[in-house]
């Protein structure tokens, strides 16, 4: 094998075995408590909080996603993407900070156990974990499908695409079913500092390759012209379509679990503030870049369609940067996708140990049995990541859009769970059986797409889930009202 080909092996290897030993740190740091293994024992600080979220929420989407997106749609969806993002941080603080004063006096560890204690239903409880489970999988397996395309064009074929995403998810489960939350924090400190820089290297260095950021522009502008058109490809962004994205971000992301969960973490309610305020820059900086080098992959690559172009990133780095550096810039692609896996794993371990396991089969289970218990299921949850992985059903942004939908209906609830009065916790479990089968009928065509009135589905869906929240409340306020007269 000559050096050209072993290169990528040493940058691979260098990368996991970093990531493992900062993996060890955590292990030999943790008190075995489920707020230690969960949570890092609630003592995150400003910076690995601002770095955990990014790393968190930045996945294989963000480098494979954006490219593959930029590629199919052009230039309009750089704007979208970095406006509608950056309006996540408002919901981080709106949401966040009353979550950490929360899990701060109760001990939560959970999105539901917050949810039951504030608004008293079990069912209720079980719903909402449910809907957090079901739609996170499906974005838990993009990050192995993106390790697998990403190992398989960096060696060339050698490591094929499920080789590859089996290799990278277990050595995630590794550090996580070491270390918990304190080696995920500590790991995403690392890998929020790879992909940042390294993307950015990355844009620079085709452009560079295609005789810089204005030729390369016009040479593309030259060949497909509607790539920098505000409306994208094919009119893809409507007005309704862009304010549904916009939307469509600000109410999902916080609704993942393990960004949900890193509201629990912070030492004080400050390290929520720092992070929601650089949010925004982070996302303005670094999401140009993906988008750019999908527009510009039209240059080497013309024929590329469907979720065959979700791989143009790695192959754009192959075609016009050196080996070393390509090597060198998709560790930052994997760090994205590590950092983002390595938290759904832990997230939603820990859910499915206190909401199911420790609340319904084993009450007195002991700290240790519990922690026990949430490395069990970081292995079966990483096993049913590539099991989905194993054949990948459609676009990247095909599966991250109807995710973040159907995690998006949990909103309204979690809104009303942290501000409301008088909420009925049965207007807040039929909101998200309505709004979820809203989805479904959208997806299935049952109901039409018609009925959206040209916005994304997300909107009509989550209009309505509002409304029966607000309707059973003033139902309820009023029958208190009149028993009050009585």
């Amino acid at each position: 094998m000559t050096m050209e080909l072993i290169i990528p092996y040493i940058f691979i290897a260098a990368y996991l075995l970093g990531t493992l030993w900062v993996g060890v740190i955590g292990y030999q740091r943790q008190k075995n408590t489920p707020d230690d293994y969960f949570l890092a024992d609630r003592k995150i600080g400003p910076v690995v909080l601002f770095f955990t979220l990014i790393a968190t929420n930045f996945s294989a989407f963000t480098f494979l996603g954006f490219s593959g997106s930029g590629y199919r749609v052009g230039m309009s969806y750089y704007p979208m993407m970095g406006f509608g993002t950056a309006l996540v941080a408002l919901t981080f603080y709106l949401i966040g900070r009353k979550v950490w004063i929360l899990g701060k006096e109760k001990g939560f560890i959970t999105p539901s156990e917050l949810i039951e204690e504030r608004l008293g239903s079990k069912t209720l409880k079980l719903l909402f974990m449910a809907v957090m489970v079901i739609f996170t999988i499906p974005y838990l397996t993009l990050q192995p499908i993106g390790a697998g395309y990403i190992i398989e064009i960096l060696t060339h074929g050698q490591i094929p695409y499920f080789v590859g995403a089996l290799v990278l998810t277990c050595f995630i489960v590794l550090y996580v079913f070491l270390g918990g939350m304190r080696s995920v924090a500590f790991t995403d400190v690392l890998q929020g500092v790879l992909m940042f820089v390294l993307i950015i290297i990355a844009v620079v260095a085709i452009a560079d390759s295609l005789g810089g950021f204005s030729e390369a522009n016009r040479t593309v502008y030259e060949m497909k012209p509607e790539l920098f058109e505000r409306q994208g490809v094919g009119n893809f962004f409507t007005p309704e379509k862009w304010f549904s994205y916009i939307i469509l971000w600000s109410l999902c992301v916080p609704m993942f679990p393990q960004m949900f969960m890193r509201f629990y973490t912070p030492k004080t309610p400050h390290s929520l503030k720092v992070s929601a305020t650089l949010y925004p820059l982070v996302t303005a900086i670094m999401f140009i870049s993906p988008v750019l080098i999908g527009v510009w992959g039209h240059i080497a690559f013309p024929d590329l369609a469907g979720k065959a172009a979700d791989r143009i990133f790695p192959m754009m780095l192959a075609e016009y940067t050196s080996i070393m550096l390509a090597s060198l810039v998709m560790v930052g692609a994997l760090a994205a996708l590590m950092s983002t896996l390595d938290s759904q794993l832990l997230a939603l371990s820990s859910m499915l140990t206190r909401d199911i396991y420790t609340s319904h089969f084993r009450q007195k289970a002991s700290l240790k049995e519990q922690t026990i218990v949430g490395r069990v299921l970081i292995i079966i949850l990483a096993i049913i990541g590539l099991i989905l992985a194993y054949n990948p059903p459609a676009t990247l942004m095909t599966i991250a859009t109807q995710t973040f939908t159907g995690l998006a209906v949990l909103f309204p609830t979690t809104i009303a769970a942290l501000y409301g009065k008088n909420i009925h916790p049965l207007s807040c479990i039929m909101s998200i059986v309505v709004g979820e089968g809203m989805l479904i009928g959208f997806l299935l065509e049952v109901i039409p797409i018609s009925w959206a009135f040209g916005f994304l589905p997300v909107i009509p869906i989550v209009v309505v889930s509002t409304l029966i929240i607000v309707i059973g409340t003033l139902f309820r306020g009023k029958e208190k009202g009149e028993r009050g007269n009585v």
